[in-house]
């Protein structure tokens, strides 16, 4: 990306998969095949709570056109096809599942030395359109999103927000839910194997506030362990080891401290690629 700024998604990220990402209360097993040729398969099953979901995934990539197809435990077969640099920094992707007839969408991207700008638009006759855009720098990005149902004539989100990002730091500050919530976010790399991050809503309309904070350390490059812990009175552990090449064991755990008479939620997800 060098110097362009970031998505407006990618605002407040990395403090948000410091706290959330491969915390997985159920089991999970992937299985990832790649090939010389572009065409790359991958299995993947969740068993959550009495639920049983997997889907097969295949991608294959030519040139600057990909292709994805999954296909669910519901017989749904979901089609993306990416084609980038058809104009010059930017990305298209057309994206529908079969049988919902209505799922068909486009979404286009541009990334200018200054300016990202995102849009979505759904392929039926009362769409769904969806706009953000960021101006900036790599390191100070300022931008919004924008979501409206043309069904009902009505705003669906409205969300503002400011970040910014160094090598050792990240934080960002978002005026989200139509205006009704002001959330901020703060991760800090305290020394090349630990860091740090909180976040932290204050909600207008009934003048909350909640918070959850969050550790992650690199035990030995191949070892990681992570913790959480919100306001509510929850805690949670996580424990990921890559025992081969590219194939990762994660063990995440989490105590409910106001639910003494429900025991701990436990998960296992493990990925393999040959």
């Amino acid at each position: 990306m060098g110097s362009n700024p970031a998505p407006f998604s990618d605002v407040g990220k990395r403090a948000k998969d410091l706290l959330n990402k491969d915390y997985d209360f159920g089991h999970k097993f992937t299985l990832s095949v790649p090939s010389s040729t572009g065409l790359g398969l991958s299995a993947t099953g969740l068993k959550k709570d009495e639920i049983f979901i997997g889907d097969i995934n295949s991608v294959y990539k030519s040139g600057n056109t990909t292709v994805d197809v999954k296909v669910d435990t519901y017989s749904s077969v979901s089609t993306k096809v990416t084609m980038v640099d058809i104009l010059p920094s930017t990305k298209a992707a057309l994206s529908f599942r079969i049988p919902d007839h209505k799922s068909g969408k486009l979404d286009l991207q541009y990334l200018h030395p200054h300016a990202a700008i995102d849009s979505s638009i759904g392929l039926n006759p009362t769409p769904l359109l969806e706009l953000s855009a960021t101006i900036g720098s790599k390191e100070l990005v300022l931008g919004g999103e924008v979501g409206f149902d043309t069904a009902s004539a009505s705003f669906i989100k409205y969300t503002a927000g400011i970040g910014l990002n160094k090598p050792d730091f990240s934080a960002a500050l978002l005026l989200a839910d139509k205006g009704q919530a002001l959330k901020a976010s703060y991760i800090h790399a305290v020394d090349p194997f630990t860091s740090v991050a909180a976040e932290m809503t204050h909600r207008f309309s009934t003048y909350q506030n909640s918070f959850t904070i969050g550790s992650s350390h690199l035990v030995d490059p191949l070892t990681l362990v992570k913790t959480r812990l919100s306001d509510g009175g929850k805690f949670a552990v996580q424990f990921q080891r890559e025992w081969r090449p590219k194939s990762l064991v994660t063990v995440s755990a989490e105590y409910d401290s106001k639910a003494i008479n429900s025991a701990p939620k436990m998960g296992l997800a493990i990925a393999l690629k040959p």
